[in-house]
């Protein structure tokens, strides 16, 4: 009887995070339309964007290349709540928090030792096949410098 009543309760808990990751309009795998997109001169270009359950919480895989086409990953595990969680793997920010504007848009802030480098807003189509990310950051000399990228859902 215990063994049953922990079974249901696993599979009560395991569609429930299903569920809630269904609702969420940024989680799945994102791809550029680099043709959509406008960068500035050496900008970072994030090609592939994965966000996906981590438990209670939500884990972002970002794949791309840098200003000079060297490739660059990084991790970020947390909640969008506006907290800052560790990035690892990012050559420019070890701080990253995400907080949620509405259902389609977020806000998203990137910081290095304290310090501000990038601020930026997230925003799902109506429809939710493509993402605009527009980013203000700072390049690789100081200055900060404005990004639009568009991702199509894979």
């Amino acid at each position: 009887m215990k063994l049953r009543m922990i079974v249901f309760t696993l599979a009560v808990f395991l569609s429930g995070v299903v569920v809630s990751s269904a609702d969420n309009p940024q989680m799945g795998t994102w791809k550029l339309n680099e043709a959509k997109s406008k960068f500035s001169p050496g900008a970072t270009k994030n090609h592939t964007v994965v966000y996906e359950a981590a438990g209670d919480q939500i884990k972002v895989t970002v794949d791309g290349t840098d200003g000079d086409g060297h490739a660059v990953h990084s991790e970020w595990t947390g909640k969008f709540s506006g907290r800052y969680y560790a990035v690892t793997g990012s050559a420019t920010s070890d701080m990253r928090s995400y907080r949620r504007i509405n259902s389609r848009t977020l806000a998203f802030t990137e910081k290095k030792s304290g310090k501000v480098v990038l601020t930026g807003r997230i925003t799902i189509s109506r429809n939710g096949k493509s993402r605009t990310v527009t980013t203000s950051g700072k390049d690789s000399k100081g200055k900060w410098s404005l990004n639009t990228a568009v991702f199509d859902k894979q």
